[in-house]
């Protein structure tokens, strides 16, 4: 039936892909913060838009800058002898940064073309005298376009960045499935011929905690023999791990809204006691004053 087999089925299989969702989201947080990924990504980014791999030009000067790196002493130093690294940095900060440690004498703006024009990288060089063209001698508009040069550059990042830690999703993903023999094909096959198994999820999880994952365990995953035999069903079950760590990509909030959507139409319906009692409450709230009988006068008779 619908309401016991589909509904049970898809409410397990949602419950389980957001859990271990949220579990390698955790974990790949963790794994951020532990090796600095964003700012790490970010330093390799600015390297590349101002063309200074070695980090020995225009990006030393502008990570020493206070307003990029606040905990910096204003001295250029070493990549390896950053104190700390921003993992965001304002582009109109940056802008800022960058003009200060392009020109020779701070504050004389009035040579700022001159100062660019003295920049020893042909391409960074030759970007800022097109932007500076095109600012017309405004300082204040020069520092705009900068910015949303900055700007442009960080999002080409970022999409690479995202790319790159869906590959890393997918690969812890994968791993957890193998740890824990989570096996959709496996999965999808028990809940359909049992479907009480998940009958006691009744809502989705606010948090990664010890109920969400007593309810985790409750469901059919786990090896029940190890090592396994490298045969069909082996194959198959690779193929369940694939497709579980699959669907890690969609992100937790995703699995749990859709959780969300399947508990609620489990939870409807038209229940005989509610009917009962909505007929009793709409025969007694009529008053029998408001009732008014109206009959058809007799005609008289006709002679």
């Amino acid at each position: 039936m619908f309401g016991s087999s589909v509904l049970e089925l898809a409410i397990g299989l949602t419950f389980c892909y957001g859990t271990v969702a949220l579990i390698v989201a955790t974990v790949q947080e963790a794994l951020a913060a532990a090796f600095r990924l964003r700012a790490n990504t970010l330093l390799a980014g600015i390297k590349s838009m101002l063309n200074d791999p070695r980090f020995t030009a225009l990006a030393q000067m502008v990570y020493a800058h206070p307003l990029v790196n606040p905990h910096s002493d204003g001295k250029a130093v070493d990549e390896r002898a950053l104190a700390s690294r921003p993992s965001y940095i304002e582009p109109g900060y940056f802008a800022i940064a960058l003009i200060d440690s392009i020109q020779h004498v701070p504050g004389n703006f009035a040579r700022l073309g001159a100062d660019i024009d003295a920049v020893s990288d042909p391409q960074v060089r030759r970007a800022l005298q097109g932007l500076y063209a095109r600012a017309g001698g405004d300082l204040e508009r020069f520092q705009l376009l900068v910015a949303g040069w900055f700007d442009n550059a960080m999002q080409r990042l970022s999409g690479s960045y995202k790319r790159r830690q869906l590959l890393i999703s997918f690969l812890i993903s994968l791993l957890l499935a193998i740890l824990f023999n989570i096996d959709s094909i496996a999965l999808f096959r028990t809940l359909w011929q049992q479907p009480q198994l998940a009958a006691h999820i009744t809502a989705a999880p606010s948090a990664l905690d010890a109920e969400t994952l007593r309810q985790l365990w409750a469901l059919p995953i786990g090896w029940t023999s190890f090592p396994p035999v490298l045969d069909t069903a082996f194959a198959l079950q690779v193929a369940g791990w694939i497709v579980t760590a699959s669907t890690t990509l969609f992100g937790a909030p995703f699995w749990f809204d859709l959780l969300q959507r399947a508990v609620q139409l489990r939870s409807t319906g038209t229940r005989p006691d509610d009917g009962v009692q909505v007929q009793v409450a709409a025969t007694t709230t009529v008053a029998p004053a408001a009732i008014e009988v109206r009959t058809t006068p007799a005609l008289p008779n006709q002679a």
